[in-house]
């Protein structure tokens, strides 16, 4: 066992226990190293990735249009800023087939993350999802590609049958339901659920899911205090940040354009803050 090696199972540890004992896990997710430094300095605990982020800042929309290799290359820059976990969403796996979605977690591991999310999302717009067996089995690979590394990898599956509004409103919350407990019995230790935002649903799911269940954090969502009561185990903020972020760019690039002032430059962090954030080596 190398150093590396009991430092990613620590990691791995510590991140497991994040979803198993209160208070609720906020994630927040970042999409390079300095916002994931930027987080960890905020005092998270745990840091995810954010797929879509990542992508926006490479010129290229969400969907695994980007190249495997280099999301990688942005999880390991990420994983190695921090000492808190991270965990690397892999949308759909990078793979239409279990082992591809097991090599793409070992490859994960590699990069220095201890989790990530798995998505039953397809590039089929006729068929939006796939079918929760494959799923399952994806899933199943996962975690045995991670139990060879001897790392408990914390798979945290995903179903879009909210998001993608899939089937009859009146159906979603029973297919959801019935898909996430599939892929906790494959050997998923949460349930990604995003999509839901009324408390009602929410409390539904936490009580038909028989997991941790993870919620994406949205404007119409309730507080993290409400989630928690209702027994959210887990809150993504998702891509929220890095779209706010560049939000923020734009009303700043307008703002010049338009006026030819500088008064958003204000809200900058200071040049020497950042550069002492940055010098700490992790």
């Amino acid at each position: 066992m190398t150093k590396d090696s009991e430092n990613l199972r620590s990691r791995a540890e510590r991140f497991l226990k994040l979803h198993q004992e209160p208070p609720i896990l906020v994630l927040p997710n970042a999409w390079d190293a300095a916002s994931a430094r930027i987080y960890e300095e905020a005092g998270f605990p745990a840091i995810g990735t954010t797929s879509a982020g990542i992508a926006f800042s490479m010129g290229l929309p969400d969907g695994e249009r980007i190249r495997f290799e280099e999301m990688m290359i942005a999880v390991s820059r990420i994983a190695s800023a921090v000492r808190v976990p991270v965990t690397a969403d892999i949308e759909a796996g990078f793979g239409y087939t279990p082992e591809a979605t097991a090599a793409s977690c070992r490859e994960v591991l590699r990069a220095g993350a201890v989790g990530v999310n798995l998505e039953d999302a397809s590039r089929d717009a006729s068929q939006p999802l796939v079918d929760p067996a494959l799923h399952s089995e994806k899933v199943r690979a996962a975690r045995e590609a991670a139990a060879k590394e001897r790392i408990h990898l914390v798979i945290n599956a995903r179903t879009d049958v909210f998001l993608r509004s899939v089937g009859e409103p009146q159906t979603r919350l029973g297919e959801a339901v019935r898909r996430a407990n599939a892929y906790r019995d494959a050997g998923a230790d949460c349930l990604f659920v995003p999509g839901v935002s009324d408390s009602e649903t929410i409390e539904r799911l936490v009580r038909e899911i028989g997991a941790p269940v993870n919620i994406l954090a949205s404007p119409e969502a309730p507080p993290v205090s409400q989630l928690e009561r209702l027994g959210v185990r887990r809150v993504s903020l998702g891509s929220g940040p890095m779209r706010a972020s560049l939000a923020f760019l734009e009303r700043m690039a307008n703002a010049i354009r338009a006026e030819g002032t500088w008064q958003t430059l204000e809200q900058a962090i200071p040049y020497a803050e950042l550069n002492r954030l940055f010098e700490r080596k992790s």
